[in-house]
């Protein structure tokens, strides 16, 4: 008797599953409905019975289709597609047939990035005139298909779809899909005439190396290592968790030691005797953002004190503080409670009845941040501390505050690889290698805002995306993107700008062959980072495509900066794309330009058009030596193309 091996046991149970489906298995993107691309050739590929003849027929032409499924079900087939057209129908049959219906071929686009793609048109986003938009989306030749969010340490081979799969857009299907990719896909259809089918893969707040395959990101210099550790456990989440932890308790010990109100790791600032009438006072709940503290990312500790009734003596108190964003160690009368962490995570603590005395008491609430907004916030009468439901003190009001130390002595926190949308490769590996074996036309891409703060880095981590991409399609892909629209406060000089910094990293990428940049500058609001004229930011991406990838002759940028030359006291700069009718000028005074002399010192400066130049000059810059146009968060812009197309922002120095 032969000895059966459990490889042969998992085996024959992998077939015995299959043949009891007795229907073909398809990837997640090939369903009803769906766009596939034009004159190109499409691999079709999927599970069936084991050891079965596949047959496949396409709508497009009568040529039958045949192959045999391995010992695992698998099969492929590789069939062209002809220019565009439809509605076609597929079928599959492994003895049982499995149809797709309203098949068009058009032209197939990627949209991908973090939350300004992923901004849906109803939903959390709920752009300019969304209502009107939804009630108008009828357009059955453009087809939606949204790919469910996932991570994976690892690439996986077949991803999820929401709703479904391929989706026709109509007004039940577009208000949640993302509102960028929509209206380029609006607008495409509108000038070429042939079906669009647009892929939403996207997921908000993430840092482009999360997007990298390992492969390309284990050579962008600042994850080499990161990604070579990675590589060095296989991959295994068990061995990076523990790897993480060990990291993560190295950097809080870090942070410890460095923080005022420890010392010896006793939390001095938190006994009931230390002097804090020295420190300020901030209203709660609040982000401390708008309370006196703009952009500051570290640790701030507060403290309130209270009068504990006499009633109250010996009896567990519950502590509600909020919400805290991100990381809290709450004590009271210097003795440590509870920890908390999670910026939407309501903290409600318990206050053990041996602490409770009455009197004066003081709660101390140690509030770390390490990004966008932080502090303790969240409504008003979610602050309190109570004995029962009849006996609360409210906390809302003045508190005591200082801050301990800041982040930007810091390097950034380990990130955990548990699920975590931030941490390298893991969205590559879940949401963009099932997609490569499907063919698309090209990629429209909006993220940066995750990267904010690393933009030397960025000039190479983006362009290494772009290449890993179309390695991975093998195709030299068209790859259009957004820039940075404006954001935060508008300040006049700001020459240590990290949103312009990073805005000037993502344009090096123009560098590559077959790119193209959507200047989003004007469009953006100071109070919200998701501004709502996505509508204007899908066109504008549309007009680059149109334009490099369709040949259209029309305008797709506004003038762009050349070169420049000092003439005494002034600085004149000359332009490319300029077109036949030159500048056009916004509230007629231009605007956003500022100079600076060999002490590197910048003024705002007033600028002129002289014939098809500018130029521009400060009475405080005798002999100026650099100029730069839109450097800030949030810049004041001017000047535009007479198509309405904005001027790129751009410095002439390499400070």
């Amino acid at each position: 008797m032969k000895r059966i091996t459990a490889s042969c046991i998992v085996t024959f149970l992998l077939c015995f599953a299959l043949s009891l489906q007795a229907k073909v298995m398809l990837p997640a993107y090939f369903t009803d409905n769906m766009v596939l691309q034009q004159n190109t050739m499409i691999t079709f590929s999927g599970h069936a019975s084991a050891d079965k003849t596949v047959i496949l027929r396409v709508g497009w032409t009568s040529e039958i289709y045949k192959t045999r499924s391995a010992v695992d079900g698998s099969w492929s087939v590789k069939i062209s597609t002809p220019s565009a057209g439809g509605p076609y129908n597929i079928s599959f049959n492994d003895g049982s047939t499995l149809k797709l219906r309203n098949v068009m071929l058009g032209e197939v686009w990627l949209c991908s990035g973090q939350s300004n793609m992923e901004m849906p048109i109803a939903g959390w986003g709920k752009v300019m005139n969304y209502e009107q938009e939804i009630a108008a989306a009828s357009y059955p030749e453009i087809r939606l298909f949204q790919v469910k969010k996932a991570t994976s340490l690892t690439p996986r081979s077949d991803l999820e779809s929401n709703n479904g799969g391929w989706q026709l857009c109509n007004p039940t299907s577009v208000p949640e899909f993302s509102a960028v990719a929509y209206f380029y896909a609006r607008k495409l259809w509108k000038e070429l005439h042939v079906p669009i089918g647009v892929i939403d893969c996207t997921w908000g707040g993430t840092p482009a190396e999360a997007w990298v395959s390992s492969g390309t990101l284990k050579k962008v210099m600042g994850f080499t290592n990161q990604v070579k550790r990675m590589e060095n456990v296989s991959f295994n989440a068990d061995s990076l968790r523990q790897m993480y932890n060990s990291e993560i308790s190295a950097w809080h010990e870090s942070l410890q030691k460095a923080d005022s109100g420890f010392v010896d790791k006793k939390p001095v600032w938190a006994q009931p005797a230390w002097l804090d009438y020295k420190w300020q006072h901030m209203q709660l709940p609040a982000y401390w953002e708008h309370q006196g503290l703009k952009d500051f990312n570290g640790i701030v500790w507060f403290r309130r004190a209270v009068d504990i009734p006499a009633k109250w003596t010996g009896h567990e108190l519950t502590l509600s503080l909020g919400v805290i964003d991100d990381e809290d160690i709450t004590y009271f009368n210097g003795v440590e409670i509870a920890r908390g962490s999670g910026y939407n995570t309501p903290r409600v603590y318990k206050i053990p009845a041996r602490l409770v005395k009455a009197g004066r008491a003081v709660i101390t609430v140690r509030v770390s941040d390490f990004g966008g907004e932080g502090g303790i916030s969240g409504r008003d009468d979610a602050l309190f501390l109570s004995y029962d439901a009849g006996n609360v003190l409210s906390l809302k009001g003045a508190w005591n505050y200082h801050a301990a130390l800041s982040l930007d002595d810091f390097p950034s926190p380990p990130i955990s690889p548990d699920g975590n949308s931030s941490y390298p490769t893991v969205l590559y590996n879940a949401m963009i290698h099932p997609l490569i074996s499907f063919p698309i036309r090209g990629i429209a891409w909006y993220q940066g805002e995750a990267n904010v703060g690393h933009a030397v880095q960025y000039r190479d981590l983006f362009k290494a995306l772009i290449a890993d991409w179309r390695i991975q399609w093998k195709s030299d892909l068209p790859f259009y993107f957004v820039q940075l629209a404006n954001f935060l406060e508008r300040k006049p000089v700001q020459p240590d700008s990290p949103w312009a910094a990073l805005r000037e990293a993502q344009a090096e990428a123009l560098h590559l062959d077959n790119t193209g940049m959507a200047v989003a500058i004007d469009l953006g609001l100071a109070d919200n980072v998701h501004f709502k004229n996505k509508q204007e930011v899908g066109r504008r991406l549309a007009l680059q495509a149109l334009s490099g990838t369709y040949g259209k002759n029309i305008a797709h940028s506004g003038p762009v900066y050349k070169t420049y030359q000092v003439e005494g006291n002034r600085i004149r700069i000359k332009f490319d794309n300029l077109g036949r009718d030159g500048f056009v000028v916004k509230n007629t005074v231009l605007t956003g330009f500022t100079i600076a002399g060999p002490d590197h010192l910048f003024y705002p400066a007033t600028a002129i058009i002289e014939g098809n130049d500018v130029i521009a000059f400060a009475p405080q810059v005798s002999t100026p030596v650099a100029l730069r146009y839109a450097w800030a968060d949030n810049p004041a812009c001017s000047l535009y193309g007479i198509d309405g197309l904005p001027t790129p922002p751009f410095r002439t120095d390499y400070w």
